[in-house]
């Protein structure tokens, strides 16, 4: 077994029996067993300084730290130690939870996993991106509202891939809202934080849900966004991982299967699809680039975030739509923000905004050269043809 795997399983034991003692009440014992569970914690992490779910052994650790700083008002020092060495209870199965009282769930419950705020986004709220919707319109609206023209059925599997802030996230939530789907949006945090040892039932769980949601005629769409940090060709790999890998493809083979006409579909985002293990990406019979905006689209965009600010008359849109060539959407949001923050700080410093009668003056032209000359695309031209190059040997629209 490598270090890696031992190091998890103990840490997954270390922390069942600490819950476990807790909810005893053994405080002293439950303690020192959360204690050895960070410690475990820590040591993974250090051992595998850029593995992808250190973030979330860290936040484990935080979670039992705090249970002990509550612990700790209530119990005596000589209790801390009174922890039997051989203890024998915990296995590589044990969840880690780092709750109080814990529950007798295995497993995140499907509520925890599944987003109780139904996304309200319109195509309409997509701006650009025609390439796309398009693609997406006839892997699952289309098939969704006409089953019975796709005698060969439809793809399950939809990967959006393209530079961070393009609309990815927005594009799978239009979707959702125009065939009025349950919308179950998941990442490695999710998936891994608070029941390290039962991930792989969570995954299992979670496709439960959505099959049982389409059988009752309600189609469903399984987001997974940052796909790259959950299915992502590492070479530093422990246990836990690789069970939830293979439990994904498993549940994605199971939903592609040609016999069943279930609306179930997985839209995976990614800003690394190079990263993807090629076992995933072939699952993925769609694989759609979500692009960089046009000038038609950047100069929409604009005109939908100054929407509800006060501009001057000498804004030129388009003009600020030619500057900000290579800027993704929520770059342009952030520069018409900046340029309105500048302004309300200039308002203040003014001292003119305690007189509730004061208004700012209007954003002028000048506002948001200044802006675009302070910063630069968040996308770098070495990425863009990273991305052309990926979609070029991958693409499937």
């Amino acid at each position: 077994m490598s270090a890696s795997s031992e190091l998890e399983k103990a840490a997954t034991a270390y922390a069942l029996d600490a819950v476990r003692l807790d909810k005893q009440g053994q405080k002293g014992r439950a303690i020192t067993l959360y204690q050895k569970a960070i410690e475990s914690l820590l040591q993974l992490v250090q051992l595998y300084p850029e593995y992808g779910l250190n973030k979330v052994y860290v936040q484990r650790a935080v979670a039992y730290q705090e249970r002990i700083k509550a612990l700790q008002g209530s119990v005596s020092p000589s209790e801390y130690n009174q922890v039997d060495s051989n203890n024998d209870d915990g296995g590589s199965s044990a969840t880690m939870d780092g709750n109080s009282g814990g529950s007798g769930n295995n497993g995140k419950s499907k509520e925890e996993l599944v987003v109780t705020e139904k996304p309200k986004v319109s195509w309409g709220e997509v701006l650009g991106l025609e390439t796309a919707k398009k693609a997406v319109k006839e892997a699952i609206v289309y098939p969704v509202q006409r089953p019975d023209l796709f005698p060969l059925g439809w793809p399950r599997g939809i990967l959006l891939f393209g530079p961070p802030g393009c609309g990815k996230t927005l594009l799978a939530a239009a979707v959702a809202t125009e065939i009025d789907a349950n919308f179950y949006s998941i990442d490695a945090a999710s998936i891994m934080s608070k029941w390290l040892g039962e991930a792989e039932q969570n995954v299992a769980k979670l496709f439960n849900t959505a099959r049982k949601s389409a059988n009752e005629g309600k189609p469903a769409i399984v987001f997974v966004d940052e796909l790259d940090s959950l299915m992502g060709a590492h070479t530093n790999e422990v246990g836990g991982e690789i069970r939830v890998r293979n439990q994904f493809l498993k549940e994605m083979d199971g939903i592609m299967d040609k016999g069943k006409a279930l609306h179930v579909y997985v839209i995976g985002a990614t800003n690394k699809p190079w990263d993807l293990d090629w076992a995933f990406i072939r699952r993925f019979q769609k694989r759609i680039l979500v692009p960089l905006a046009d000038h038609a689209t950047r100069l929409n965009m604009l005109k939908h975030y100054v929407g509800t600010l006060q501009i001057a008359a000498d804004v030129d849109l388009r003009e600020l739509a030619r500057l900000s060539e290579g800027f993704s959407g929520s770059d342009i949001r952030d520069v018409c923000q900046s340029a309105q923050l500048k302004l309300i700080g200039e308002f203040f410093e003014s001292g003119k905004a305690m007189d509730k009668a004061a208004k700012p003056r209007a954003l002028k032209m000048v506002d948001f050269r200044q802006i675009l000359e302070e910063r630069k695309p968040s996308v770098s031209l070495d990425m863009l043809t990273s991305y052309n190059r990926w979609f070029e040997a991958f693409k499937a629209l």
